[in-house]
């Protein structure tokens, strides 16, 4: 395989930076990830944070040095994230388990397999077109699937944050699935949170990527997402595959000389801290209590 591949993320105006992302490689698969932890809940940095090595995780132990079957892979590894959640709630006490957003790309074989949960996207690009995107489990996206509304108007729609699907919720998620697409030299895969698109036109995502490699086309994204949303800004996080680069060398990875078993990474694989959880003062009990009350209330609100 040969590919250039970039990831950046930006903290915006928000106190904590919930996004995680990352990518693995071995010779003949890749895997990419983003993972945007759901701010109207408990840590949910956290659950970002457990998808990200679950999942790296599970890529390591299954890639021999291809996966046996990228679908099934996906369905495994992000369902297994989602059972480490439910067992991090258990085992801190917490009264809900936090939650996340999560999309993930396979490369391998010359096509690329992806899932997800939520509103984190993925975006399929070939000569500044958009060849496909992953579609919103969230409210709006709902009526406008249902007719209710207006494709158009679904970008300023009050309601497009609630997000009705995600790992660590107390059902058990809904993994979408696509089918394997055949790549070109050249075409880009983008994966993102919502404080990218949310921030910028589809428009503007697809000429930047089409303009720039992806060195510097993924730092320009998170910057202009940040400016664009102003005093509200959320975290911003994409992660961008060319594939086949025509770049320079110092662009480009290439996996043909990895030997069996080996792996590069930018996802530390290993265990979260075993500590307990903070000590919380009365006030920030109470206060959490009402924040809980209040999330559950929205059912599904971010």
């Amino acid at each position: 395989m040969r590919f250039s591949i970039y990831q950046d993320t930006a903290i915006g105006a928000r106190a904590v930076n919930q996004d995680r992302m990352g990518y693995c490689f071995t010779r003949d698969s890749l895997l990419m990830l983003v993972a945007d932890g759901m701010g109207g809940h408990l840590r949910g940095e956290v659950a970002a944070q457990i998808v990200a090595q679950s999942v790296a995780a599970s890529f390591q132990r299954m890639s021999h040095p291809s996966l046996a079957d990228p679908i099934e892979f996906l369905d495994f590894a992000l369902r297994r994230a989602h059972r480490e959640i439910m067992q991090y709630q258990e085992a801190h006490g917490l009264p809900e388990p936090p939650r996340t957003t999560v999309v993930a790309c396979v490369v391998q074989g010359g096509k690329a397999w992806w899932a997800h949960a939520g509103d984190s996207r993925i975006y399929w690009i070939r000569d500044g077109a958009l060849l496909a995107r992953t579609r919103d489990h969230s409210k709006v996206e709902t009526m406008v699937a249902m007719g209710l509304l207006e494709p158009h108007l679904q970008e300023n729609h009050p309601e497009r944050n609630k997000v009705l699907n995600c790992l660590g919720s107390p059902f058990e998620p809904t993994i979408e699935i696509s089918q394997g697409v055949p790549l070109q030299p050249g075409d880009t895969l983008m994966l993102c949170s919502d404080g990218i698109w949310g921030a910028l036109s589809e428009d503007e995502l697809l000429r930047t990527l089409d303009g720039m490699s992806v060195l510097r086309s993924v730092p320009e994204l998170v910057r202009r997402s940040v400016i664009a949303g102003g005093r509200m800004a959320d975290n911003a996080t994409a992660l961008a595959m060319r594939w086949e680069s025509a770049g320079t060398e110092q662009e480009q990875f290439s996996s043909q000389h990895l030997p069996d078993g080996a792996i590069t990474t930018t996802i530390a694989i290993g265990q979260l801290e075993a500590e307990p959880a903070p000590e919380l003062s009365d006030d920030e009990i109470e206060r959490t209590i009402r924040e809980i009350k209040s999330a559950i209330a929205k059912t599904g609100a971010r």
